[in-house]
């Protein structure tokens, strides 16, 4: 009788842990249900929004077609909705990838300068447009050079940012600090970013992570995108073996935090074109005529270092007196900004045309290339500036190369044939028409086996690089490229084939690598990557 009760008890305990664990999972999958259902109403308004400015400005562009300053604003405007547009189906995909566990990083080698310059081009805009000020802070660097996945890096850094930007009031601060920590392998990347902004409770913190959240604010106006930047942020991270640490306080501002560790890249200075050559520095600010005097210091290159046009000038016609003239002069910083630094390179190239110049700068190269280059300036290093950075690129300048991180825009290869290979007829037109920038002869197929007889057909040595869409009718680009380098012809394993394609992730540029290609493009396309590529390939 007894066991009968003991029994039945353990009988209705076992139903009792049951009907919790059943009330667990509903409660479960209707939270997940009520997510899923605010990300969609989310994602219904935050894709019409852009793809309304889209439609709405192309409609007025073409009403105002003759009004040229009507029609350039609503290009702008344009523009500015389609990367708004590109982020959220980005984010949609970069989940889905991760939730199925295909996310893959990379690893290969870039510079620390690269990584920072690139993210204050891309969050300055954002910071200005809020009228913030916004600080960048050095700590100590000593490593320039890393292996790592700069893509998704720069991804959850810029993510951080634009989140800090879009959180703090107009006229809000906000602060990013960079160091390093050297550790027994890999050095520590330590990535901070403080504003004095809307903070966020205890309670979000919590689910700060969780798919879909966004902070609700009444002083802040209604913020757009998908809500799952922050966990695609730790996931990343997570995939790095990385940390990610959040404080916050409603009312006062927010500190993230982020630690990545990764291996160095060694990289040397190279100083054979500097050695006897005397240098003029131009800077404003105090602390980076500092820091410039003190990299040159320590490679014993004899340079003079002023704050101000007026003292250039003087230095170098007292120099010419002298007959000790100055073999380069560094343009830096000006309060006035670059206009006022082109006009100065512009006067120094006119009244000392012998004179190398180099800029360093905040700005967008590409933006202010041709100025530059009418100018007379020779190279750009862009900021911020670690020492062998900075050595190099002076070295570069007055050996009259361009590295990969100072290169112009749009070279000049008049004479050079590309094949472009593009079944999308507008997408062929957009990519001839900037391909003409630099001069190249161009040929068009319009899929995998066209293109690849095209070049086979031709005389040995015809075309110069293929560009190479990957998903086309009769023939893919995977085999389009196998056919090419499995021929006999001498130029048949040589040619440069870049995949120029909307297949972005890491799996596909490793396919295209595996099938042959030299390298990956990615759709939409960036005029810059593509120059970039024509340059270092062609010219």
């Amino acid at each position: 009788m007894e066991n009968d009760k003991a029994e039945n008890s353990r009988g209705y305990e076992e139903l009792l842990a049951e009907n919790r664990e059943l009330r667990l999972q509903l409660q479960q999958a209707l939270e997940a249900s009520a997510a899923k259902e605010t990300f969609l109403s989310n994602m219904s308004h935050d894709i019409r929004t852009p793809m309304n400015a889209i439609v709405g400005m192309t409609a007025l562009a073409k009403r105002y077609i003759d009004e040229k300053s009507r029609v350039m604003d609503a290009l702008d405007k344009i523009e500015t909705a389609s990367g708004h547009l590109l982020n959220l189906i980005n984010d949609m995909l970069d989940m889905s990838r991760i939730n199925s566990g295909r996310l893959k990083l990379t690893s290969e080698p870039f510079s620390l300068s690269d990584l920072i310059h690139d993210i204050l081009i891309i969050i300055r805009p954002q910071m200005e447009s809020r009228k913030h000020v916004f600080r960048l802070h050095l700590g100590h660097i000593e490593a320039e050079s890393f292996l790592g996945d700069p893509l998704r890096i720069r991804q959850i850094l810029v993510n951080i940012l634009s989140n800090a930007a879009k959180y703090t009031e107009d006229g809000g601060r906000v602060e990013f600090t960079v160091s390093e920590e050297a550790g027994p392998e890999r050095y520590l990347l330590d990535f901070t970013c403080r504003d004095n902004g809307i903070g966020m409770s205890k309670e979000f913190l919590e689910r700060i992570f969780e798919p879909f959240e966004r902070v609700n604010s009444s002083t802040i106006s209604r913020i757009e995108g998908t809500g799952l930047g922050m966990s695609i942020v730790r996931r990343l991270v997570d995939a790095m073996e990385g940390e990610i640490r959040i404080d916050s306080t409603p009312g006062e501002g927010t500190e993230v935090r982020i630690r990545l560790p990764l291996k160095v890249e060694k990289i040397h200075a190279e100083t054979g074109a500097l050695r006897g050559k005397r240098l003029l520095v131009v800077e404003q600010d105090e602390k980076r005529r500092e820091i410039y005097a003190k990299y040159l210091g320590e490679f014993n290159l004899e340079h003079t270092v002023v704050a101000e046009m007026p003292e250039a000038l003087s230095a170098l016609t007292e120099a010419d007196f002298r007959q000790q003239p100055y073999h380069l002069v560094l343009i830096g910083g000006m309060k006035e900004g670059s206009a006022r630094m082109l006009d100065l390179a512009a006067y120094l190239h006119e009244s000392w045309p012998g004179v190398t110049l180099v800029l360093i700068s905040e700005d967008d190269w590409p933006r202010i290339e041709y100025r530059a280059n009418r100018a007379g300036v020779r190279h750009f290093i862009p900021v911020p500036v670690f020492r062998k950075t900075l050595v190099n690129g002076l070295n570069a300048a007055l050996e009259g190369e361009a590295d990969e991180s100072s290169s112009a825009g749009s070279p000049n290869l008049e004479g050079k044939r590309i094949l472009l290979v593009e079944d999308n007829a507008i997408n062929r037109e957009i990519a001839v028409e900037v391909l003409k920038m630099t001069n190249a002869a161009v040929d068009t197929a319009e899929n995998g086996r066209e293109g690849a007889e095209k070049f086979l057909s031709s005389p040995e040595g015809t075309y110069d690089l293929i560009l190479m869409d990957i998903q086309m009718p009769v023939l893919d680009g995977y085999g389009a490229v196998r056919m090419i380098r499995s021929s006999a012809r001498a130029d048949a394993a040589g040619v440069p084939i870049y995949a120029m394609t909307a297949n972005t992730f890491a799996e596909d540029v490793a396919k295209a690598r595996e099938a042959g290609m030299n390298g990956h493009i990615a759709k939409p396309l960036d005029i810059g990557t593509l120059m970039h590529v024509l340059r270092k390939e062609l010219n």
